[in-house]
């Protein structure tokens, strides 16, 4: 215990005296506010030794100090935000492989809120979407384990198997008795980018998540629908609903893609100077100046939002929808010893015209409600915002797979699809309501 004290005094002389320690140690704190934020860090240290005492002293099991320490790390980081994180090896690992286009597992971007896991979104085509899980469901079972008391790295853990076994999730919606819905894991390919061409030269593009192939297919989608409709498209919608995000330099270049001149695409702002940085730009607008509506729903969140922000600020395309998520805020990942890492929050991201994404989102420039078409009773519920967060955003084990084999899976699939996703969007009042828009600035274009 003395050891343990002294070892915190030293860390207190490190953290809250100047540069030059060795000297200031030698002087008398003559400071008020020091000192008094000196005595109060003893006094803090004093109850956390305490109860490191009585803990060795007298829990029923003899605890490793190993496992004590590490979770007096987990609680001071998770403490601080939603998405700052403490990470042992496997989730250090699991983390830094989050950038690419293959996951294991069902499919689903999962936070801890309370002692409830909820959805933030499902991965398009992924098994949680085919079985109809919806932004904002509650996850309370997980086979016949309750998720009240269980961590969410637990609750992932258990989510997680071999590909073609089942697991068996019990969901609570609103106005919707909770029910049992079986999954089978899988191996899951991410087509990041879908395109259709709608009628009257209006080209309609489905970005489901930001990943490091996410731009080139973008390009190849945008210059094959132009091909399909022999020449340029007349227009373009941009659909970014249910995308919780992802690589931010995926985020600064599809924006780039779309803007002609060389203003802030996203900057962020942070305690230190260092975490102080501006994305700017290049000309060359890859629509030459068509007409763009971008979709945005409370499922749209981080890098959806810095490119949803970054065209409205610069007046490149009509935003429509509902407000976004609001996760605004910068994560850095620290490598550690023996492969612990730390995930903290070091800035918060701005739009052009500086305006702050954290726990606000982005307003649509034109509010849609949601409407279906196929006049069916929606059951969703209202979506879950960052300002609700206790918990953080996580993500499947992913693998590498490049950009040509997503691109030659998209292909693929393609044929099947197009028939039946060409039908959906016919029955997508959002996707409706941006058409009639459209035209109508074609033709005033024209």
């Amino acid at each position: 215990m003395i050891l343990l004290k002294t070892l915190f005094i030293a860390t207190a002389l490190a953290l809250t005296l100047p540069a030059s320690a060795e000297y200031s140690a030698k002087k008398k704190i003559s400071n008020a506010e020091e000192r008094k934020e000196l005595e109060a860090f003893f006094k803090d240290l004093e109850v956390f030794t305490a109860t490191y005492g009585n803990i060795k002293k007298l829990y029923v099991d003899d605890v490793d100090n190993k496992e004590l320490f590490t979770n007096a790390i987990k609680g001071m980081v998770s403490g601080l935000d939603p998405h700052s994180v403490y990470l042992e090896p496997k989730e250090q690992k699991n983390l830094l492989e989050n950038t690419t286009g293959k996951f294991g597992g069902l499919g689903i971007v999962i936070s801890k809120k309370d002692d409830i896991i909820q959805v933030i979104s499902p991965i398009d085509d992924t098994p949680a979407y085919k079985a109809g899980i919806q932004a904002g469901d509650m996850i309370v079972k997980i086979g016949k384990k309750p998720v009240r008391g269980m961590t969410l790295e637990d609750g992932v853990d258990l989510m997680r198997g071999k590909p073609g076994t089942d697991v068996e999730i019990t969901i609570v919606r609103k106005n919707v008795k909770p029910f049992m819905v079986k999954i089978t894991r899988e191996i899951i390919t991410i087509v990041t980018v879908k395109g259709y061409l709608l009628d009257d030269g209006i080209g309609y593009v489905r970005v489901s998540s930001f990943q490091k192939p996410t731009t080139d297919l973008l390009q190849k989608e945008i210059g094959r629908l132009a091909v399909e409709n022999d020449g340029d498209l007349n227009s373009l919608i941009l659909d970014l609903r249910n995308n919780p995000g992802g690589v931010l330099d995926a985020a600064i270049d599809i924006s780039d893609l779309f803007l002609d001149n060389t203003g802030t695409i996203v900057s962020t702002k942070s305690r230190i100077k260092s975490g102080n940085t501006q994305f700017s730009a290049t000309s060359g607008d890859i629509l030459l100046g068509a007409p763009m509506v971008v979709l945005i729903n409370e499922g749209s969140a981080s890098a959806s939002e810095i490119v949803a922000g970054a065209l409205q600020d610069h007046k490149r395309a009509i935003i429509m929808g509902n407000t976004s998520f609001g996760k605004g805020s910068v994560q850095t990942i620290l490598r550690l010893r023996d492969g612990y890492g730390l995930k903290i929050t070091t800035a918060r991201y701005y739009t052009p015209n500086d305006r702050s994404i954290q726990a606000k989102g982005i307003e649509p420039d034109i509010q849609l409600k949601n409407i279906n078409l196929d006049n069916k009773k929606e059951e969703g519920i209202a979506g879950i915002k960052e300002s609700d967060l206790k918990g953080h955003l996580e993500a499947e084990n992913p693998a590498e797979l490049s950009s040509k084999e997503i691109l030659d899976t998209q292909e693929e699939r393609k044929v099947v699809e197009n028939e039946k996703a060409l039908e959906r969007l016919e029955k997508d009042y959002f996707v409706l309501e941006a058409r009639h828009l459209l035209k109508a600035l074609t033709v005033l274009k024209k």
